[in-house]
């Protein structure tokens, strides 16, 4: 289990520029961390490298001792921008589809249904779904499968202020239970959480 995450003098290059160098962070299991940082400087970037998608030009990433391979293929989830569900799949089979492949099951599938209000869209086709309700959808697999580091890419977009307030809660609840979590963000997350500016040196409360 991930209780660990760290970026030592971090660097990643992409098309050729250089997105930022020397970044470095550490945190343990309980804290949250939010990216800031201008459009492009490279915060979407820094979590696909967390997650393995994209390589560094310099620096590590670390999970706390464990193998790195191993500690992604079963301790994160990733959520991007983009929420990459398949539009002609009716939201219970979306659902059901990732939180099999993530290692879940039909508890936690009931579980995440519950939490993310997501009963009266089961038979309904992804395409259908409004631009919030897809939001939800994507989330839903972070407690469908549950697993240690979530790294999430403006989580809180386009969800209304309701959603933004009980999916605080969820994070709250995800950081009590000894999880991480790392997120790029505009707007600051409901939670208490470190903040590290791409383009900026160091972390801070």
């Amino acid at each position: 289990m991930i209780d660990a995450l760290t970026l030592d003098r971090a660097a990643v290059q992409r098309g050729g520029r250089l997105l930022f160098a020397d970044l470095s962070l550490s945190l343990v299991a309980g804290q949250a961390c939010a990216l800031t940082g201008a459009n492009g400087a490279g915060k979407t970037s820094l979590l696909r490298a967390v997650a393995g998608l994209v390589p560094l030009e310099a620096g590590a990433v670390g999970f706390g001792g464990l193998d790195p391979t191993e500690a992604r293929g079963a301790g994160l989830h990733l959520i991007g921008h983009q929420d990459g569900l398949k539009p002609a799949r009716t939201t219970r089979e979306e659902l059901s589809f990732w939180s099999h492949w993530c290692g879940g099951d039909a508890a936690a599938i009931d579980e995440a249904t519950q939490a993310l209000d997501l009963g009266p869209l089961m038979d309904l086709e992804v395409r259908r779904l409004s631009a919030g309700q897809r939001r939800r959808l994507a989330l839903a697999r972070l407690l469908a499968a549950p697993r240690p580091l979530w790294l999430l890419d403006e989580p809180l977009s386009p969800l209304d202020a309701g959603w933004r307030t009980r999916f605080g809660a969820m994070m709250q609840a995800h950081l009590k239970g000894g999880g991480l979590i790392l997120a790029a963000v505009h707007d600051p997350l409901p939670i208490k959480a470190k903040t590290l500016e791409i383009g900026a040196q160091g972390a801070g409360e």
